[in-house]
């Protein structure tokens, strides 16, 4: 961070959930449970895919990608969350509050990148070469992609207040605390972000439509209730995770509360990634016939 015409911040305070002691106790038992329980059903999902042959497919190998970034992702926003409600650990360091929105971040663009080449596993990637290459290339622009806004945040000068009203290092609330000009980074905050999030949505939106119209297609009324099964799941966590990233990112900041925006960002950090597990096993025909089956036959 430079100085600029302003003073050199060291360390920033986390405000996270302010409260009573007893209310932070009780919020901290129920997100650490959340994020156990998160752990836990993505851990098993890419275990589950790891021991089955059968669900070696092209879909799968996306979907460990993507509960590999939710692992990641949750981890990096709850377990600083937690410290803050159970030991009152609210300082972090400038150059830690920017690594933070570095980790957590990149694997948030992958996501998106992930989220819209899962759908194309329907018809168009039929070889584990092309799926390689394809999670490279999420990975790679995820990981780049953030690089831009973040050297912009870096340049940002801070004077007065070092408190961020947040559970992590937000890239919103970083920005309203400086007092130098952020014209600069919103704008290529906002560009980065609508581009991302509303392109990738797109392609999302556009590949369902072919995936719903090719399951009408299907002749057996059993057929079209499994392919709608796997493809209503998926379909439910790219609605939650769009919506969410919608309105924290594309949004204007200003016109929004920052108690609100705490709560949807809980939507992406914690609770889509506890969904997931549920979605893409107990909800999915295809893991429970070559799965669980298997399990059963066993006992």
């Amino acid at each position: 961070m430079k100085e600029g015409n302003g003073l050199r911040i060291k360390k920033f305070i986390l405000l996270g959930f302010p409260g009573s002691c007893e209310l932070c106790i009780s919020l901290f038992m129920v997100f650490l449970l959340m994020y156990l329980l998160t752990i836990i059903g993505n851990v098993s999902i890419i275990i589950l895919v790891k021991n089955f042959q059968k669900l070696h497919t092209s879909m799968y190998f996306f979907l460990c990608n993507l509960t590999f970034l939710e692992i990641w992702y949750t981890s990096a926003c709850i377990t600083k969350m937690l410290s803050i409600l159970v030991a009152q650990n609210q300082a972090i360091s400038s150059i830690g509050c920017l690594t933070q929105m570095y980790i957590v971040f990149s694997p948030g663009c992958t996501e998106y990148f992930l989220l819209a080449a899962i759908p194309l596993h329907y018809n168009i990637i039929t070889s584990k070469t092309l799926s390689l290459q394809m999670a490279f290339g999420c990975w790679t622009c995820g990981f780049l992609i953030i690089v831009f806004p973040a050297f912009f945040m870096s340049q940002l000068s801070f004077c007065d207040s070092n408190v961020i009203n947040h559970f992590f290092c937000d890239i919103d609330p970083w920005i309203e605390l400086s007092c130098t000009s952020t014209y600069t980074v919103e704008i290529v905050c906002l560009i980065i972000f609508a581009t991302l999030i509303i392109g990738s949505c797109m392609i999302s939106l556009i590949s369902y439509i072919y995936i719903i119209a090719t399951i009408l297609r299907i002749a057996s009324v059993q057929g079209r209730q499994r392919a709608f099964s796997s493809c209503s799941s998926h379909l439910t966590v790219v609605i939650i995770w769009y919506g969410a990233a919608i309105f924290l990112h594309v949004i204007p900041f200003k016109q929004q509360s920052q108690e609100l925006m705490k709560i949807v960002t809980l939507l992406n950090t914690i609770v889509t990634p506890l969904l997931n597990p549920f979605i893409y096993t107990l909800r999915n025909i295809e893991v429970q016939e070559h799965a669980f089956t298997r399990y059963r036959k066993r006992d």
